[in-house]
């Protein structure tokens, strides 16, 4: 059976007049979008353009839900009551829902941001929040998150689709959390060794830690970072090479073409 793999990638992260990334660049060589909804990046109108955009390419929308944290990106982590999660997310989710309405367009899945996405892959509590929040909007959605995590546990408990996640540009720990951005190395920019390191992934399962020690990671999602410096190059040369080598790429919520 052919390998499948879906290319998404982080967009619409501007902010009035602060632009971050070339999202029509990025979006030319992924399958799924992962828009910002205000919370760590991106506003109305930023996030409006993002979905036409996205839409033209032939993209899958998905909204990118964050901690209350414009100031840090959303990229630190903050004290939070599941029941106030839930109602962020469902607010981030369902703006970008009314929004891709507007455009013609229907969410394929939610993925959380930053901090909030390693919060609740560990915990439990919001992790049940965050998936809530999703099948309140709507139970047909994925969730993209990672491997073995409590998100991919609380979906299967509530009945959701997930689609378990890969990064191509961030380094691995040994326990399979990925590396601190503070530390070196954990941003990778070389476009050889994201493909290397993607195609394992795909491939083989595996992936290198820092240690040196290969760690498995099954995954039907692979992510680069629409703020990774020369994110548009990476993912050219990482498509390009994914179909060379017969990998089928498309979205996880796409009908498999035959």
């Amino acid at each position: 059976m052919q390998i499948r793999i879906d290319l998404n990638a982080d967009v619409g992260e501007s902010f009035g007049r602060w632009t971050l990334g070339d999202d029509a660049a990025v979006l030319a060589c992924v399958t799924s979008a992962n828009i910002a909804c205000g919370y760590h990046a991106g506003d109305p109108v930023v996030m409006r353009r993002t979905v036409r955009l996205a839409r033209d390419a032939g993209v899958a929308v998905g909204a990118h839900p964050s901690l209350p944290d414009l100031a840090g990106f959303g990229r630190r982590e903050m004290r939070i009551s599941a029941d106030d999660l839930e109602d962020l997310v469902l607010y981030q989710a369902g703006a970008l829902a009314a929004i891709a309405a507007a455009e013609g367009v229907r969410l394929q899945h939610v993925k959380p941001h930053g901090a909030l996405y390693t919060m609740a892959a560990r915990d439990p509590a919001l992790a049940d929040a965050f998936v809530r929040a999703v099948a309140a909007l709507d139970p047909s959605l994925l969730v993209f998150a990672p491997p073995g995590s409590q998100l991919v546990r609380a979906a299967a408990a509530a009945g959701l689709r997930t689609a378990p996640e890969g990064f191509a540009d961030r380094a691995y720990d040994p326990d399979g959390s990925l590396a601190p951005r503070s530390s070196a190395g954990a941003i990778v920019e070389d476009p050889d060794l994201v493909v290397a390191r993607s195609l394992r992934m795909v491939q083989q399962g595996v992936v290198r830690a820092t240690d040196g020690s290969d760690i498995p990671l099954r995954i039907t999602t692979l992510c680069t970072h629409g703020d990774t410096p020369g994110s548009a190059g990476i993912l050219r040369a990482l498509r390009a090479a994914l179909e060379a080598a017969g990998i089928e790429v498309g979205a996880p919520g796409a009908t498999r073409s035959r």
